[in-house]
């Protein structure tokens, strides 16, 4: 890595946000938000209402992986699972009377947690319950996250049967020493077994999550992952960096030492090192920190400017709503955001009580709305057009990574040059009034490289 570029990362590797949404949780609010106030956002624009995306949180997991910044449940008591699926579907049900549309399902996610910790069965009679009557067509898409050490040929099965087309595997890493920091262990025949099993059904796109800068990871362990992924070539590859915010999650990723940790220019060249290879291979870089084979409707969503990007991550489907059922999980109704709660106890209480079990949220107003946009362009797209107002808001804040070459204003276009894809987020920042306005010290974000 050049010196120049050592620079830069150790200039710009600050605490940011993701950006999964806009304003970012911290900055939410409404943090007494009713139901009534929640269901009349989607009272504001019926026209685009009724193509939704929904989210299903499955939280349990047998144990605990201390990379993990996930809301999530462990236990090996599976007599939790028909209790959790009955919840959901009264969630559901809830939903469809309080909103102002028939809804008409265009995606369906389920993460976790691990989905595949429950029956197929349980998971069959989710789906069912969800779709209800609605027919699992060429254009419904549906996927579900995996973790390749419980995910038998019977799941395979029973969700290709229900029309489930998108799996992702929960990979993250390779290497023996590094798997045994982050408490996953999982083998690359385990892994291809499950890959090739359900290339054989016929999955159309399967998804390999991998994770850079976890603790005691090398450079030669991401390329031996890399290497071993290669071998297989999913459609699509998540690369995430590893955020590491254990004062927000506490014990889970206090599980191995700070001086573990790859910091700073070596993380970064862990990320470059896994890009370069990929590229090699075929991959496209697809927004932040995804990669897709030229097959694949994501590379096609990216090309056409189409790509879409919710809570669920990047997405084909450009529906501007998102229903987010189960414990922890966030729906989004465009002009408006709710989070269910945290606790599985308090969340299953307040759907058993029929009560829409939201804690908290976010009402957009009109200048949310318009920084949302830009930003959602920005991580999709790498650029974005303003209005000679937020031109003029944001040009300050951009003038270093325009002198950096990481940013170009054309006009009134704002774009990512090709050298500042590693710094998306740095500049997604610029436009976020919340983020610049705090002057708080109390750390929120992992960092941004």
């Amino acid at each position: 890595m050049l010196e120049s570029a050592k620079q830069l990362i150790r200039k710009y590797n600050v605490p940011g946000p993701r950006y999964t949404s806009y304003p970012t949780v911290p900055y939410w609010k409404n943090d007494a938000l009713s139901p009534e106030e929640w269901v009349e956002t989607f009272h504001n624009d019926n026209s685009a209402a009724p193509n939704i995306s929904v989210y299903i949180h499955l939280p349990y997991c047998e144990s605990l992986c201390t990379f993990c910044g996930c809301h999530k449940r462990i236990t090996k008591n599976h007599e939790v699972e028909t209790p959790y699926i009955d919840a959901v579907l009264k969630e559901w049900s809830m939903y469809k009377n309080y909103l102002p549309f028939t809804p008409n399902i265009s995606e369906i996610h389920f993460g976790g947690g691990t989905p595949t910790f429950f029956e197929p069965s349980e998971l069959k009679r989710l789906t069912e319950g969800i779709l209800g009557n609605q027919n699992a067509d060429f254009s419904l898409q549906l996927g579900f996250e995996a973790h390749p050490n419980n995910t038998t040929d019977e799941h395979l099965a029973t969700l290709y049967s229900a029309g489930f087309r998108r799996l992702s595997l929960g990979i993250q890493e390779y290497s023996p020493s590094v798997q045994k920091a982050i408490n996953r262990i999982q083998s690359f025949e385990q892994v291809k077994s499950v890959h090739v099993k359900a290339k054989e059904m016929g999955y159309s796109s399967i998804s390999h999550d991998l994770v850079y800068g976890l603790p005691k990871q090398t450079l030669a362990d991401v390329i031996d992952t890399i290497e071993k992924t290669i071998l297989l070539m999913p459609d699509r590859i998540a690369l995430y960096s590893y955020a590491h915010v254990p004062w927000i999650k506490g014990v889970g990723q206090r599980g191995f030492d700070e001086d573990d940790m790859p910091k700073d220019e070596v993380k970064r060249a862990l990320y470059e090192s896994a890009r370069e290879r990929l590229f090699d291979a075929g991959y496209k870089e697809i927004g932040m920190d995804h990669f897709a084979l030229e097959h694949d409707e994501l590379y096609h969503a990216f090309s056409s400017k189409t790509l879409h990007r919710n809570f669920m991550g990047y997405t084909t489907k450009t529906s501007k709503t998102m229903i987010g059922l189960g414990m922890s999980a966030i729906s989004d109704s465009w002009y408006g955001f709710a989070q269910n709660d945290k606790s599985v106890e308090g969340y299953l209480q307040k759907v058993n009580e029929g009560i829409l079990p939201i804690f908290r949220g976010h009402l957009l107003s009109e200048k949310d709305l318009i920084i949302r946009q830009h930003i959602l362009d920005i991580m999709c797209h790498f650029e974005t057009v303003c209005s000679d107002e937020i031109l003029t808001s944001v040009k300050d804040r951009l003038s270093e990574l325009i002198e950096d070459k990481i940013v170009k204003i054309d006009g009134n276009k704002v774009s990512i040059s090709d050298d500042g894809f590693p710094f998306i987020r740095n500049c997604c920042m610029a436009f976020d009034d919340y983020l610049f306005h705090d002057k708080g010290t109390v750390p929120m974000f992992s960092k941004t490289i």
